[in-house]
């Protein structure tokens, strides 16, 4: 290990249990199973997204993998720092089970987080309850962890 290592989380949000919702979830999955790299944690949040704010200090840069809802196209990921997330945001972004981007881009604001986070949101279409992701989610799943492992890529690079 070098002496100039930054600790990086990519972490995983969401629902299983509600379709698309579990996007953030499948994505980390797939993450570890097929593009895990040494010196990275990875973590599983569920739906426990507010307990985020408490593990940010711990880390150097951190993505934040989740389902979102800002009226894209199904399977849509944006890719967009958190400091940044103001300018972007719509009213009716939200994480698809009730974390306000907008309220955890002020709690972060707040509490003077150095952590670089960046938000993988990814649009979802169907998030009633079942398990299992629609298919117009689904067909873009692949490509959406090819994308989000080149980002990863590019944060352990800087």
């Amino acid at each position: 290990m070098s002496n100039s290592s930054k600790r990086i989380a990519v972490v995983g949000i969401g629902n299983t249990l509600r379709r698309d919702d579990g996007i953030g979830i499948a994505v980390l999955e797939s993450l570890l199973k097929f593009y895990k790299r040494s010196g990275i944690d990875y973590l599983n949040f569920g739906t426990a997204s507010f307990d985020l704010l408490n593990h940010m200090n711990s880390y150097d840069k951190m993505l934040v993998v989740d389902g979102i809802d800002a009226s894209l196209e199904p399977g849509e990921l944006k890719i967009s720092e958190l400091k940044d997330l103001a300018y972007d945001l719509k009213d009716g972004t939200t994480s698809t089970h009730g974390l306000d981007l907008k309220v955890l881009l002020e709690l972060y604001k707040k509490l003077a987080i150095k952590t670089k986070v960046y938000l993988a949101g990814i649009q979802v279409g169907d998030v009633s309850y079942g398990e299992g992701l629609s298919k117009s989610v689904e067909a873009q799943k692949e490509a959406i962890i090819k994308e989000i492992s080149l980002f990863i890529d590019r944060m352990v690079a800087k």
